[in-house]
């Protein structure tokens, strides 16, 4: 699948994955930033943002998007950032595909298999229940959302997936298809297999996506990576806690 990207920036290719009902255009101010020191690469997985939708969506299709990327854009090797499920498949590309990696950064996430996430269920529950033909604006939407998800950064980072398209609102993710494989995104991957590039895993003190037990999983698969801990953030780490993430990947990265 040709999945739609963003480049900005020159010399040597980062390659962003974001994660689950997100875009490349999440990363549009990190993005900036970090194109001071490389050819920064943001990406939209198949059924989300500009990327095309399929009725399928587990991790080994996923790597295969990444991998016709790759040969598209003549990438022999990336470093690469990736948040939650696009942690996941940038796990289980450094798997297939190590040869094609530098370095590794995955933001709030282990390779272990994850039971449904309930917040997750509650937010596909609260968008498919919004017809959004009844609407023409996303104020009206977030009003009708706010009852049902009262937090409104979630409401304001989900809302970034509505577009307009003649004169009328659609949603860019293909919601449905993501709600049927939603199941596929909790699946453990790299299992049985150790990762020798150098890896960076980056999570939140307030999230419980990467808890005690996992660091001896981590440890065993990937023998090169640390766990840095950034205290005040939960697990969207880089949007709450946005200059110690990239203070630490510019770091990690050899930006500095």
């Amino acid at each position: 699948m040709k999945l739609h990207y963003q480049i900005t920036g020159t010399g040597q290719a980062l390659v962003i994955i974001h994660g689950l009902f997100g875009s490349s255009d999440n990363w549009r101010g990190l993005a900036k930033q970090l194109a001071n020191h490389a050819q920064v690469i943001t990406v939209d997985l198949r059924n989300h943002g500009k990327s095309p939708h399929s009725s399928q969506q587990n991790y080994d299709l996923m790597v295969e998007d990444l991998v016709e990327l790759f040969d598209d854009l003549n990438l022999n090797k990336a470093d690469i950032i990736g948040h939650s499920i696009g942690g996941k498949v940038a796990m289980a590309f450094a798997a297939a595909y190590p040869e094609r990696l530098n370095k590794l950064v995955v933001v709030d996430i282990s390779p272990r298999e994850y039971a449904g996430d309930s917040s997750h269920i509650v937010i596909f529950e609260a968008l498919l229940a919004v017809d959004l033909s009844l609407y023409s604006k996303r104020s009206e939407v977030n009003e009708v959302l706010s009852e049902l998800l009262p937090d409104k950064s979630v409401r304001q980072f989900l809302l970034m997936n509505i577009s307009q398209e003649n004169g009328r609102l659609i949603w860019r993710i293909n919601l449905q298809a993501l709600y049927n494989n939603y199941a596929n995104f909790g699946a453990a991957v790299g299992e049985q297999m150790k990762v020798g590039n150098v890896t960076c895993f980056i999570r939140g003190g307030r999230s419980g996506y990467i808890q005690a037990n996992d660091e001896l999983l981590i440890a065993k698969q990937f023998p090169r990576s640390e766990i840095f801990t950034i205290e005040q953030a939960g697990h969207w780490v880089h949007s709450e806690a946005p200059q110690q993430f990239l203070s630490k990947v510019n770091n990690f990265l050899n930006y500095d």
